[in-house]
């Protein structure tokens, strides 16, 4: 299991910023070699080149937005969860994304480098769509 969060605050409102963060097929310009496609339960991930690209499919079994979204992978290779939630301030908003992936096959010794590279992509992604 490899566990991360990350926070990060905005001038955007809730509403703008939740928009942003929930407009799937945009994160696909902010995950290197990935393209997206929404599926009626969510949206699917592909991310590689030809053969050796792999489906990562998500669900949405939490939505309320502007204030929060709770994904489930159920793919072959990377399974877990991600939760995005949105919080009014008084000066915009602060976002939390709180992700639990598990890479199958991958062993555990590898969690803590595989946290460390999810935080950073991620936290890039979040600041690409905020911007």
């Amino acid at each position: 299991m490899t566990a991360f969060r990350i926070q990060a605050r905005t001038p955007l409102p809730a509403a703008e910023a939740w928009h942003r963060l929930t407009d799937w097929p945009r994160h696909a310009a902010h995950v290197p070699l990935t393209t997206i496609t929404v599926t009626p339960s969510g949206f699917v991930a592909r991310t590689g080149i030809g053969r050796l690209a792999f489906d990562d499919p998500m669900e949405i079994v939490s939505w309320a937005p502007p204030a929060h979204c709770r994904l489930e992978k159920r793919g072959t290779f990377v399974t877990g969860w991600a939760e995005i939630d949105v919080r009014a301030t008084a000066n915009g908003s602060e976002i939390t994304w709180t992700e639990d992936l598990r890479l199958r096959l991958l062993p555990s010794f590898l969690d803590r480098p595989t946290a460390w590279a999810g935080r950073r992509m991620f936290g890039r992604a979040v600041q690409g769509l905020l911007a």
